[in-house]
């Protein structure tokens, strides 16, 4: 689901508001009428003749109070909101969302007790609607939503993958403590090493000038006969354990195995979003620029959903969290810092492409550099390079336009002229 950083305006006297305690299996339902009659909290299921009726009693409560519009808001929940709002997207009404912070501090103000109930939570979230305190809900669909799915599975396949190789190199490190000193774990060379080569034992027995062959072979001349030689000494020398060492081999096998397979899978997953990149109208103005590649573009855009449906920079910033804010009082000067109160992904995916727009050749060099020249540290320089991208992509998109680099000046010479 996406969420739109625009506040509720359209509560009046002919709005029904109607609040959910969302849970995993039981939901828990409020309705309130602007006249101030209400529908005490009642549970429903997880089930479609569940969500009919609550539907039903949707519906009749809203005739009876001769109410046109109806407004239907629930807290920050992960999926479990998810099958609830699909069946509720086509129905005629207005889907919001609220934030925990919101409703936790108001709930201490209703009756001055931090007393959390199924009963007591509906209310107040219906409570922080009525203040204008909620943000639309809007589903993505078609392509965007397949590169919702996406990106989210391949976070959890590169995490997975991860936890993996953390786990091989502590194995590793049993048999061969000198392994990792000289050739990290985790690069293709190595692991091709520690798939066929495990032990210090089968290396060294391959010789030197074979040992260097095999390595610069797998590494496409990166790694040269230096290298070999270095890991070839390690294994005559190692300090690797002998004893219960076939059941580290069994496992260290097994782990091999384990990320070649989700080394595919993520393989199959990038095909997958770059096709359903393809799909989206604006796509090749976020590839025009140089350091987005189609994985960051299919990203974002998941993240986002449609960023043709933001009317203001100011509301993607704070979909992402990089909207700024301070605590200042009285004479004390706050920092202004990134609320992160936004999408954690679509910031992680930010941060990175701005890794690669301030490298020598990249888009951003002068402006970070700048930014360092005057004693800002490189994470916030990072950070505020994030948001600079963020509203290049926002405008390319909008105007559905390439990114032409050094724009601004190239413009200059030609009124000069």
């Amino acid at each position: 689901m996406e969420i739109r950083t625009q506040k509720m305006r359209n509560i009046n006297e002919k709005t029904l508001v109607v609040a959910l305690d969302i849970g995993k299996s039981v939901h828990y339902g409020y309705l309130r009428a602007p006249n101030g009659k209400e529908i005490t909290p009642f549970c429903f299921y997880n089930f479609r003749k569940s969500f009919e009726k609550f539907w039903a009693t949707v519906v009749e409560f809203k005739k009876q109070q001769k109410l046109g519009d109806v407004v239907i808001g629930f807290e920050s929940t992960g999926p479990y909101a998810e099958p609830l709002f699909h069946y509720l997207r086509h129905k005629s009404v207005k889907l919001v969302q609220i934030n925990p912070m919101h409703s936790k501090r108001l709930k201490e103000l209703t009756g001055n007790s931090p007393n959390k109930t199924d009963k007591k939570d509906p209310r107040v979230i219906a409570d922080v609607i009525c203040l204008g305190h909620a943000l639309t809900v809007v589903v993505p669909e078609g392509p965007a939503a397949q590169l919702r799915r996406l990106s989210q599975a391949r976070e959890r396949a590169i995490d997975r993958r991860t936890a993996m190789v953390n786990q091989l190199q502590h194995l590793v490190f049993v048999i061969f403590p000198e392994f990792s000193s000289i050739m990290k774990p985790s690069t293709k060379s190595a692991m091709y090493l520690i798939k066929h080569h495990t032990t210090p034992e089968s290396i060294f027995a391959m010789g030197l000038e074979a040992l260097a062959a095999v390595v610069k072979k797998v590494s496409r001349g990166k790694l040269g006969h230096q290298r070999a030689k270095k890991l070839f000494e390690a294994a005559r020398d190692s300090i690797g354990i002998y004893e219960g060492k076939e059941s580290i081999l069994l496992e260290i096998e097994h782990l091999v195995s384990k990320i070649e397979n989700e080394d595919r899978f993520i393989d199959h997953l990038k095909q997958q979003m770059v096709n359903y990149l393809g799909q989206i109208p604006y796509s090749g103005s976020l590839l025009s620029i140089k350091g987005i590649a189609e994985i960051t573009a299919a990203g974002l855009i998941g993240e986002v959903g449609d960023f043709r449906k933001f009317r203001t920079i100011s509301e993607m910033m704070k979909l992402a969290g990089l909207d700024l804010y301070e605590v200042s009082s009285g004479k004390h000067k706050g920092q202004r810092r990134i609320s992160k109160r936004g999408r954690s992904l679509m910031r992680k995916l930010l941060f990175f492409a701005a890794i690669n727009a301030v490298k020598s050749n990249g888009i951003m060099h002068g402006p970070y550099h700048q930014m360092l020249d005057r004693g800002m540290p490189k994470i916030k320089a990072l950070t505020a390079i994030s948001r600079k991208l963020l509203g290049i992509i926002f405008a390319l998109a909008r105007d559905n336009t390439l990114y032409v680099e050094n724009y601004n000046q190239q413009n200059h010479f030609q009124l000069a002229a």
